[in-house]
């Protein structure tokens, strides 16, 4: 989500990209992906790939039990978990327009961003109560009944809670995590309730719905939770001048979390998009501009039927299946505050692939080298495109 804050180079050449890319993905007779082509596309694409019973996209053949619970569930299960999940929603919105009554929200970067995330006194206190609470009220209705929580210290130091110099333990600037589903946002809110950054649009939102999405901050009650977490928005087509715009805010937000105790707490995933959670995608350099100290946080979804990953399914079909399934569960391991050396201050690439190898090997993830671009290709695969220039040229942000 926060892929956006890394540099972009706004010279490059689509022209070029074209003439390099412009390539059959699959055979040129083949309009479904054959078992063949099937294969080597999840070797190539692991990363993205649906390991549960219900296939690539969540399109694969159910066996007859499976059939029978599912239609079970979509006429019990999911209108109870809907209208639950709907009055959770619409509560916390009433909750945070009574305390931005007569409140002026706070304005940021070249586009005059939104918030009330700098809000003080019982309205703030009220606004990050409830939200935590309500935020672990709606994952108890979507089947996660119980959280795992793990803290592991890889480092063992006797001199625990304190800073390479000696000092007393510095509050971390941002929460970095590896990014698996939409359900990270939830778990997060109920954990700390951090300001995120937020990319409108996705790879499965159709052309007539950008509109609506890039206006996401207007929309009727999401909107003004979005304002009250301290939500950074960016379009994920949007322009190199404004990604830098909001690389500011963001490095700001860092800066000011680190050092400032009542400021709220960044929560960044600098992979930039979802996995299927056994792999860790590169790191965008974004997150660790601000120099501050960071707190990893790594998430895993077991499963046994369907997977809660937000990897290669659309939106609707991902929520409808997480309805019907009972119980779903998360694991969390909590690593401690990760203080910078002065080199990887120096160098915000060093800092990212440190914390990304330090993730991987305490969170048993595979390291992958492949990114926003990879994903787009495997996912027109899946649906049968032919061709990679209208994939590729979709700026991999």
């Amino acid at each position: 989500m926060e892929s956006e804050l890394k540099n972009l180079n706004p010279t490059s050449n689509a022209q070029d990209v074209s003439s390099k890319d412009d390539r059959p993905l699959l055979k040129s007779d083949s309009a479904v992906v054959s078992p063949d082509d099937l294969q080597e596309l999840e070797k190539k694409f692991a990363a993205y790939v649906r390991s549960d019973a219900y296939g690539p996209m969540g399109c694969g053949e159910l066996p007859l039990k499976e059939k029978l619970l599912l239609t079970l569930a979509l006429f019990t299960l999911v209108p109870i978990r809907f209208v639950v999940t709907f009055t959770i929603l619409v509560l916390y919105y009433l909750i945070c327009r009574v305390c931005t009554l007569f409140s002026a929200p706070n304005r940021e970067g070249e586009d005059d961003q939104e918030d009330y995330a700098h809000i003080r006194g019982w309205r703030r206190v009220v606004i990050v109560q409830c939200g935590r609470f309500l935020s672990r009220a709606m994952l108890f209705t979507l089947g996660f009944y119980w959280i795992s929580e793990t803290y592991r210290d890889p480092f063992k130091t006797e001199d625990e809670g304190k800073n390479e110099d000696g000092g007393e333990s510095e509050r971390p600037g941002a929460i970095i995590s590896n990014h698996v589903s939409y359900l990270d946002i939830l778990y997060h809110m109920s954990a700390s309730f951090p300001s995120f950054v937020a990319k409108v649009g996705s790879l499965f939102t159709p052309p007539n719905l950008l509109p609506l999405c890039r206006s996401v901050a207007k929309l009727p009650l999401i909107g003004l939770i979005c304002k009250c977490l301290g939500c950074v928005f960016v379009q994920r087509e949007s322009k190199s001048s404004d990604f830098k715009g909001v690389a500011g805010v963001v490095t700001e937000r860092v800066r000011e979390a680190h050092l400032n105790k009542s400021a709220p707490m960044m929560m960044l995933f600098p992979e930039g998009t979802t996995t299927n959670g056994g792999f860790l995608l590169p790191f965008k350099t974004g997150a660790f501009l601000a120099k501050a100290p960071v707190l990893p946080v790594i998430l895993r979804y077991p499963f046994k039927r369907f997977s809660p990953a937000w990897d290669s399914i659309s939106g609707v079909r991902h929520v409808i299946f997480l309805f019907c399934q009972f119980v779903n569960h998360i694991e969390v391991t909590r690593l401690p505050i990760y203080y910078p050396s002065q080199q990887e201050k120096d160098d915000p690439k060093l800092y990212a692939n440190n914390i990304r190898k330090l993730m991987a090997r305490e969170g048993n993830l595979i390291l992958s080298d492949i990114g926003l671009a990879e994903k787009r290709i495997y996912h027109a695969a899946l649906n049968g495109n032919n061709s990679l220039p209208s994939v590729l040229h979709q700026k991999d942000d």
